[in-house]
């Protein structure tokens, strides 16, 4: 299975975003001592990163489009190499196809222009 860059990205903002809000916490609970002000301001990123990460590794919004795999033949021109397939789009979806169809660079282009002719938006 290939990585969704696209919730893998966000995830990565988000893994970010979580340290100022977290210094933050640890500031204002500094009085308390470290170690006390630590657990509390990981309960509290629980508490909100919970329902962020849950979004982001649940969404149908944030699924993923495309597949790409290493070392595969393409369907079209036969040619060894990184494949890619478009698996799903706003009208368009693949997700359960048995036998996944997967192009060169080249022929995915060629492709991806056909079913932007059909009406395919991706």
């Amino acid at each position: 299975m290939g990585v969704n860059l696209k919730r893998y990205g966000l995830y990565l903002i988000r893994w970010q975003l979580s340290t100022p809000i977290l210094a933050g916490v640890l500031y204002w609970l500094a009085g308390l001592g470290a170690l006390a002000a630590t657990v509390v301001a990981n309960l509290i990123g629980g508490l909100i990163f919970f329902w962020v990460d849950r979004f982001i590794f649940t969404s149908e919004t944030l699924a993923a489009q495309w597949e790409v795999k290493e070392e595969v033949r393409c369907v079209d021109c036969r040619k060894v190499a990184r494949g890619y397939r478009l698996v799903r789009a706003e009208n368009y979806d693949k997700s359960n196809d048995p036998a996944p169809e997967f192009r060169c660079e080249a022929c995915s282009k060629k492709k991806s222009e056909e079913l932007k002719k059909r009406g395919v938006k991706h």
